[in-house]
């Protein structure tokens, strides 16, 4: 039986919370798109899970206020968010980290088929979340 789009996006976010990149690319189609903010598409699992291998590198991150949207017929979904952070090592041309911490507001929007995430997009306010590791 196929998740609903809801469950989907819920056991995705749960499996961000706890780190486990393997239950996140278990909510993932094959050929799942990957729209990072500021970045370049992403396509396949095995990028989704190298972009995910380099964030917990470089922040630890825990998503709440979460609230998930879904069409009628569950082919596409939109979740916000608040994202709290720790900034852990420095990511190329970003500030410098020495373990600051954040707090932002985020979305993400999905598309699905078959119960499996086809594609992620996030979005954040980058210049807001400079500001906040640069104090």
């Amino acid at each position: 039986m196929t998740q609903t789009a809801q469950e989907t996006i819920r056991s995705y976010f749960t499996a961000f919370n706890a780190g486990d990149t393997d239950a996140m690319l278990d909510c993932l189609a094959e050929d799942v798109a990957h729209h990072v903010n500021e970045g370049n598409v992403r396509t396949g699992k095995q990028a989704f899970a190298t972009f995910c291998d380099h964030m917990s590198r470089c922040y630890k991150e825990n998503l709440t206020d979460m609230v998930i949207f879904t069409n009628t017929d569950g082919t596409r979904a939109a979740a916000e968010f608040i994202v709290n952070g720790t900034y852990l090592e420095t990511d190329a041309g970003l500030p410098d980290a020495n373990g600051q911490t954040y707090r932002l507001p985020a979305g993400s929007f999905f598309s699905l088929r078959d119960g499996k995430i086809t594609r992620v997009v996030t979005y954040y306010n980058l210049a807001d979340w400079v500001a906040q590791v640069s104090r």
